[in-house]
């Protein structure tokens, strides 16, 4: 049933691609223009923005999930206060999307905006920081998606970490190594294809997600480097403009969900592939 709803999806979007596909081709991937009032379409601002935005994310939420689930299954601290941290993370977890967008939006873009705004006056000599900060754009968009990608990698971490045979970990001790030489030599290394499939996980999740994104990112069509200027991605793009599209407009959307599509499905494959490789290295 799974096969057969994901194969009804892809080919309800082809389907309703096909135009946009024949009028535009390959070169609706590499160009920018998305003008309704003249049928003229390029998703490279959308893909540019869910590409950067999802790694960007990804790099900063890896380490603080990682050391959080560390923190949290290695006994650095007491198991009180360990209990209280798991359940703050699978609490940050469960909090919709449309309130973190609103969170975004009243406090995390104002608080961090001089940051953003001194980031500028440092590096605004550099392509990606060379707009100056004004609100909604692509830097607060990837700070929200740490906080929805980060309760992923942290639980999927944790469980894996808690996984680990204690007979690894004692034998690792009785060798006489240190308590982090022990972690980064023995336990991760036990537990990196689980924490690698969450971290594939996350990636997945922030390539898609829509609301809290398309509330802060400032849905702008006109494409820049610059990460402090208004971007787009293509899960907010659809969000925006498929309630009111019509003709063409209609065709090009799909045409942009099937690329999303095809996105995730490069992103799972590689998932598979590097969960197959380190399982096979440290089984």
């Amino acid at each position: 049933m799974v096969g057969l709803v994901l194969l009804g999806i892809l080919f309800t979007v082809l389907l309703g691609s096909r135009d946009a596909i024949s009028a535009y081709g390959l070169s609706f991937l590499v160009t920018s223009d998305w003008d309704p009032s003249a049928d003229r379409y390029g998703a490279f601002t959308a893909i540019y923005g869910t590409i950067v935005t999802s790694l960007l994310a990804l790099l900063i939420a890896v380490p603080l999930g990682v050391g959080t689930a560390i923190f949290i299954t290695e006994n650095l601290i007491p198991l009180r206060i360990r209990q209280v941290l798991g359940v703050m993370v699978e609490l940050l977890a469960a909090i919709p999307s449309v309130v973190l967008g609103l969170w975004a939006i009243f406090v995390m873009e104002p608080f961090i905006r001089p940051g953003l705004t001194s980031l500028h006056q440092l590096l605004g000599w550099l392509p990606f920081f060379s707009t100056e900060p004004q609100g909604p754009g692509m830097a607060p968009a990837i700070l929200i998606l740490v906080v929805m990608i980060l309760p992923i990698i942290t639980a999927i971490a944790r469980d894996s970490l808690q996984q680990v045979p204690i007979e690894l970990r004692q034998a690792a001790y009785g060798v006489g190594t240190t308590r982090w030489d022990a972690i980064l030599l023995v336990i991760l290394p036990a537990a990196i294809s689980g924490i690698t499939g969450g971290v594939m996980l996350a990636l997945g999740r922030a390539m898609g997600e829509t609301m809290a994104v398309t509330m802060i990112i400032g849905n702008s069509t006109n494409f820049s480097w610059s990460l402090l200027a208004p971007g787009n991605t293509i899960s907010s793009m659809l969000a925006n403009q498929f309630g009111e599209a019509d003709g063409q407009q209609v065709s090009a959307l799909m045409y942009a969900a099937l690329v999303l599509m095809l996105l995730t499905l490069v992103v799972n494959m590689m998932a598979q592939w590097v969960v197959r490789r380190l399982s096979l290295k440290y089984s």
